[in-house]
């Protein structure tokens, strides 16, 4: 793998969220990594659509479990929730940091919770609502580390 910033999705649902986050990551040359089971077939037309064309670009990597996953984590990597307690900007990134988010309904797993509670970041909310749309959740967190990283 590459010195890139790796954009994790645990379990993602809705493939429109999946194909803006692929744009995304093929805008900002980041490496997209799928846990499964996901929400979706690669091939739904709903992902590619929002990836639009360039989906031939992305760095794509497709793990088969949680488990096989985190067996796979080296270096260093962050996870991010409404349930966090410490805001990401409290985070020093480095350019092939791993930015881990849970599914649009489920958030993580418990054992993630368990494991990693140690490792877990929120972005701070100041109204009324649960979370963020979770293709915003990661542009927030990209663009920071990409700012701190002096990508631009």
């Amino acid at each position: 793998m590459s010195m890139a910033l790796k954009i994790v999705l645990i379990h993602p649902e809705i493939p429109p969220n999946t194909g803006n986050i692929a744009r995304l990551c093929v805008a900002t040359d980041c490496e997209l990594h799928l846990v499964k089971p996901l929400g979706f077939s690669i091939s739904d037309k709903h992902l590619k659509r929002a990836g639009l064309d360039y989906w031939q670009y992305l760095k794509l990597f497709v793990h088969d479990s949680l488990d096989l996953f985190l067996k796979t984590l080296y270096g260093n990597f962050y996870f991010f929730s409404s349930k966090g307690k410490v805001p990401y900007t409290n985070i020093n990134f480095f350019e092939d940091d791993w930015l881990i988010f849970g599914s649009e309904t489920m958030g993580f797993p418990v054992i993630i919770f368990d494991k990693f509670g140690d490792r877990i970041y929120n972005i701070p909310m100041f109204g009324p609502v649960r979370c963020l749309n979770l293709s915003n959740s990661v542009a927030i967190v990209t663009y920071e580390a990409l700012r701190q990283i002096k990508k631009f």
